[in-house]
């Protein structure tokens, strides 16, 4: 939904150089699309107390809503509104690994929580992505048989969810020019393969 990365990657700049680690672009690209917690262990180690994860990660999240508020209209993925509005008649869901405040600053600021019937955040599962926990509850909550779903994904992780939940996945390229696995891969909810690859689909599940 939206082309977060770089603002994540900054977010993580700025907050791991306060405990003095030097963050590169490959170190938030690799975890790009993980839960927070599994981030918070893989750049500072397994051995980190679990209370310090959840405290690094709130915090490291805050900053990340001071950095996007009132900025989310404009990290839109391109095309995204005109896409919800065509399929507005089409059950959907939103089920981000995101902090649920993420989630729901994206959604509130925007206007577009109207647009989906479920909100599934990564603190509502069990397992976040690449396991499919949080693909399946989505499909549950919206009535929809997971063959029948259709993930949007811009991280491998991501990917590797909706695949393991038997659903189709449809890559977007904001971040990852490369996303293995998936049915299709467009730049943006403007390309006009989307809308004939869905189309297709219909007709055949």
């Amino acid at each position: 939904m939206v082309d977060s990365y770089p603002v994540h990657r900054k977010a993580w700049e700025v907050f791991n150089r306060r405990f003095g680690l030097e963050t590169t672009a490959a170190m938030v690209e690799r975890n790009f699309g993980k839960r927070n917690d599994d981030i918070v262990r893989e750049f500072f180690g397994e051995g980190l107390p679990a209370e310090e994860v959840a405290a690094r990660s709130a915090a490291k999240e805050e900053l990340f809503r001071q950095m996007v508020s009132g900025r989310t209209e404009e990290l839109l993925v391109p095309g995204l509104r005109d896409f919800l509005e065509r399929h507005r008649c089409s059950p959907m869901a939103v089920a981000s690994n995101a902090e649920p405040e993420n989630v729901a600053l994206l959604l509130d600021e925007t206007g577009l929580r109207r647009c989906f019937q479920a909100v599934v955040d990564g603190y509502q599962v069990s397992l976040p992505k690449p396991h499919p926990e949080i693909y399946r509850r989505a499909a549950e909550l919206l009535g929809v048989p997971p063959a029948r779903c259709v993930v949007f994904e811009d991280s491998p992780a991501g990917v590797a969810a909706g695949r393991a939940a038997g659903m189709a996945v449809i890559g977007i390229r904001t971040t990852h020019g490369s996303l293995p696995g998936t049915d299709l891969t467009v730049d943006d909810f403007l390309n006009r393969d989307l809308d004939a690859w869905l189309d297709a689909r219909s007709r055949v599940v």
